[in-house]
This record gives structure tokens, C-alpha cells and sequence, in this order.
């Protein structure tokens, strides 16, 4: 019976590639944080797959991505632990004798670094001044409540008002914060340099 060739039979399917152990374990090791191991694994992984000698790249690309995570993760954390290394409290919430680790120097405050006053500081809260509800009272006023600060340092600290060390920064409402509730004029002494020890002493 006649019969027609259609060409040469179909080759065998190329074996599949072995997936490098290295690109196995630096995607473990990227999962469980072990960051320096999976970096190492993840690099000798990148080597061992390049120009497809093995399987694996892409376990070892999501392994160093981990690991960035990881470390991004842990600066983060750092920050924040050297951010709350000493006590913050909310500006507002400043109580008088509380004394303050660095006298803030942006233009908005949120939180106050305070310390025990026997611990070296740099300004000392002596007045919080509360005023009255209403609508916001515009610069004016609130400037009014500020100049009152002075006077209430004499009362705190009399020797304070002739020592040249110490000077007055106050913390004040602005309409953002008004809304918000805040009503505090909070009058503080600046101490340079810093000492230990209140003022009252």
C-alpha cells in the first residue's frame, strides 16, 4: 500500500532545566529575614542561572527583593526606636515642671521630647496657660496670651528672670490645631547650656 513520508519524526522534548539549590535557598532565606545568607545565596544564584545554565532566576531575584524588604523594614524600626528613645509626649499634653530634652526648632510641633529633670535638659515647661473656648481669635490675641509668658517665669522662677542662660519659647494654637481643640499657650524656659535640676530649686 503506498503510503507518503511526511518528514523526519519529532525530535525529544529538551530535559527541563535543574533549578539551582542557591536560587532555593536564598528565596527561603529572603522569607524568613535571614538577609545576609539570602543575599549571598540570591548573588551566587544569579551567577549559576545566567545564560540559562540552570533554573531558578527569578527565585533569586524574589530572595534579594525580600532581603531589601527586610532591611528597609528594620531602618524603619530603628528610626522609630531612635525617634522614642526618650519619653514624647504631645505638645499639648505638657504638664508645668515637665522638663524637655531639646527645645523644638520647626515651626510645628507635635510631640515634645521630655526627660527626668535630673537627666541633662534643655528647657523646662513652667506655664500652660488655657484659653477660653470660642472661635479661632485671630494673631492678635493669641499674641496677647504669649506676651503674658514673662511674667508667669517670675512667678515660677524669680531667679530665673536674671540669669542670662535662660530664655522663653512658647508653644501657641494656630487655626489648624484650634479646630482641633487645642487651647494651650504653653510657656517655656530654654536652658543654654543644658542643666540638671529644675528651676525652682
Amino acid at each position: 500500500m503506498p503510503y507518503q513520508q511526511y518528514g523526519q519524526p519529532y525530535g525529544q522534548p529538551a530535559p527541563p532545566k535543574q533549578t539551582s539549590p542557591w536560587a532555593i535557598a536564598a528565596l527561603v532565606l529572603g522569607v524568613i529575614g535571614a538577609v545576609l545568607f539570602s543575599v549571598i545565596c540570591g548573588i551566587v544564584a544569579l551567577g549559576k542561572t545566567k545564560g540559562g545554565q540552570q533554573g531558578g532566576r527569578g527565585l533569586a531575584i524574589a530572595g534579594l527583593i525580600l532581603s531589601g524588604l527586610w532591611v528597609v523594614i528594620g531602618g524603619a524600626v530603628v528610626a522609630v526606636l531612635l525617634l522614642v528613645g526618650n519619653d514624647r509626649v504631645i505638645a499639648t499634653d505638657v504638664k508645668v515642671g515637665s522638663c524637655i530634652a531639646d527645645v523644638p526648632t520647626s515651626e510645628r510641633v507635635v510631640t515634645l521630647p521630655t526627660v527626668d529633670c535630673t537627666e541633662p535638659h534643655g528647657g523646662e515647661v513652667y506655664a500652660v496657660l488655657t484659653m477660653p473656648d470660642g472661635e479661632y481669635p485671630g494673631a492678635a490675641t493669641i499674641d496677647e496670651w504669649q506676651s503674658k509668658c514673662p511674667d508667669e517665669l517670675a512667678t515660677y522662677s524669680p531667679e530665673a528672670m536674671l540669669d542670662d542662660t535662660v530664655g522663653v519659647y512658647v508653644l501657641y494654637p494656630t487655626q489648624e490645631t484650634w479646630d482641633t481643640g487645642d487651647r494651650a499657650v504653653t510657656c517655656i524656659a530654654t536652658l543654654e547650656p543644658k542643666r540638671i535640676g529644675t528651676l525652682k530649686e
